[in-house]
C-alpha cells in the first residue's frame, strides 16, 4: 500500500469512527502514535468531519442567534486548527525530504503536499455523505439518480487527485519538484492583525 492509499484509509477510519455517535461533541480517540504522520492524518480528518457537521448545524434557519454566534466562533477556531495541522504535515514532509537536492530545473508545485492531502480529506467526506444520499430509503428516485451521478464524479476526482499526489511525491523524491512551503498567515484570528480586534483593545 502506497502513502496516498494509506492516507485514504485513515481518513475513512476517522469518518467511520465519528459516525458511530455522529455528535460534534464526541472526543477524538486517535489510535495512532502521537506526532506520527498517521496521527496527523487522522486528526486532520477528524477536525474536517466535525466541522462538516458544524457547518450543517449553523445553516438551520431556525437556529437561535446566540447559538449561531457560538458555532461561528467554534468554526473559526476549527479552521485555525485545521490550518495549523496542515502546516504540521508539511513540516513532516520537509524533514523527510531534507536531504534531497532539487535539480537545477526543478519546478515548484502550485500547492504543497499537505494542502493536496487536505483536499483529499475533504473529498473523503464528500464521497461518504454523497453515498449516504444515494442509499437514503426516504429519498425520491430522482434524488437518488442525481446523487448517484454526483458520486460518480467525486469518485473520478478521487482517482485523479490520488494519482496527482502520488506523482507529486515521486517528483519531489526525484528532485524534479522543489518542496517549498509558505505559512498561511491567517489574520482574522490574530488580535494584532485584525483591525476590529486591535482597535477594540486600543479603546480599553
Amino acid at each position: 500500500m502506497n502513502f496516498v492509499e494509506q492516507a485514504w484509509d485513515i481518513f475513512n477510519q476517522s469518518i467511520k469512527d465519528y459516525h458511530q455517535l455522529d455528535n460534534v461533541d464526541t472526543l477524538e480517540n486517535n489510535p495512532f502514535q502521537t506526532n506520527s504522520l498517521e496521527h496527523f492524518l487522522y486528526t486532520k480528518n477528524w477536525i474536517d468531519t466535525v466541522q462538516w457537521h458544524l457547518e450543517d448545524i449553523i445553516r438551520d434557519e431556525n437556529i437561535n442567534p446566540v447559538d449561531a454566534l457560538q458555532l461561528k466562533r467554534r468554526i473559526d477556531s476549527s479552521n485555525q486548527k485545521r490550518t495549523d495541522l496542515v502546516e504540521n504535515i508539511d513540516d513532516w514532509f520537509l524533514e523527510k525530504f531534507q536531504n534531497i537536492t532539487p535539480k537545477n530545473d526543478a519546478k515548484i508545485n502550485s500547492e504543497t503536499l499537505a494542502w493536496a492531502i487536505d483536499r483529499l480529506s475533504i473529498l473523503a467526506l464528500k464521497i461518504y455523505h454523497m453515498n449516504q444520499e444515494v442509499i437514503r430509503e426516504d429519498a425520491s428516485a430522482e434524488h437518488v439518480a442525481k446523487c448517484s451521478a454526483k458520486l460518480n464524479v467525486l469518485l473520478e476526482q478521487k482517482k485523479d487527485l490520488m494519482t496527482a499526489i502520488d506523482r507529486l511525491l515521486i517528483d519531489i523524491e526525484n528532485g524534479d519538484v522543489k518542496m517549498k512551503t509558505y505559512k498561511q498567515m491567517k489574520m482574522y484570528n490574530d488580535e494584532s492583525l485584525n483591525p476590529i480586534l486591535y482597535q477594540k483593545a486600543q479603546k480599553k
